[in-house]
């Protein structure tokens, strides 16, 4: 068993008020083996973000760091790195001793529903697998779940549970989409997938980012756990062993032809 903890955090333009509120929700989590924080954890999107990015050792990540160190839990969380121009909508991967073990940058921009993501946001361009909490992880950024060859492209990396942070938009189907897609991508692929959006922020309600709704899915689409809209944390438990009587059920990825 691995345990996690969803962090369903609201976020705040303002960095060091993030960083506060991932530090409280870290403090709820003791026990776990990895928690797992939205998309743009450092702060809200809008063009503030160019101004707001930082590196990989600013005081963001080296704050999340020092936590993942006192409370002895790997952590995955959203940011935003300086880039050319643009900046990179980066999923940051920090182990129990606060390393960093991998930075994911979103391949699949949103630019849809009246949104430009990249005037703002310069795309990755590789898939990231990486080894957390005795598990390899494969990382999904928000708009990524809507693309199921990035899914298969983790799986063929190793991927054992896959890991989506969001700031999903609200609008009309917006939530029925984000909860099909996450079930859609666990089942196609046998996965146990956590999926971590942002809490709506009622102070910053205008952007309509964040609708809550973090999940875990288990490998054949089933929701163990569904945080609703409020903020919060809850421990979750992936059982690898339950993967694997899924995958002798439903042994569609040895079926693939293509």
């Amino acid at each position: 068993m691995t345990t996690i903890a969803l962090c369903q955090i609201p976020v705040s333009p303002d960095p060091s008020t993030n960083l506060k509120r991932a530090r409280e929700a870290l403090s709820r989590a003791e026990g776990a083996d990895l928690a797992i924080f939205p998309e743009a954890t450092l702060t809200r999107y809008g063009r503030r973000i160019t101004g707001l990015a930082e590196p990989l050792d600013g005081p963001f990540v080296s704050g999340l760091a020092e936590a993942a160190r006192e409370h002895g839990l790997a952590v995955i969380a959203g940011t935003f790195e300086p880039g050319d121009g643009r900046v990179r909508n980066t999923a940051v991967a920090l182990d129990a001793q606060g390393e960093l073990r991998a930075a994911y940058r979103k391949i699949h921009l949103f630019d849809s529903f009246g949104a430009k993501e990249s005037d703002l946001v310069e795309p990755g361009a590789e898939p990231a697998v990486v080894e957390l909490a005795g598990l390899r992880i494969g990382l999904i950024t928000c708009y990524d779940v809507r693309f199921p060859e990035l899914g298969r492209a983790l799986v063929d990396r190793g991927a054992e549970l896959f890991a989506v942070i969001a700031a999903w938009g609200s609008g009309p189907l917006k939530e029925d989409h984000w909860t099909t897609l996450v079930r859609a991508r666990a089942l196609e692929n046998t996965m146990w997938t956590a999926a971590v959006g942002q809490a709506p922020n009622p102070g910053e309600s205008s952007d309509g980012y964040g609708v809550g709704r973090s999940m875990l899915v288990d490998p054949l689409g089933v929701v163990r756990a569904d945080l609703g809209t409020a903020p919060g944390v809850q421990v979750v438990e992936i059982d690898r062993a339950y993967a694997e009587a899924a995958r002798a059920t439903l042994p569609c990825l040895q079926h693939r032809v293509l």
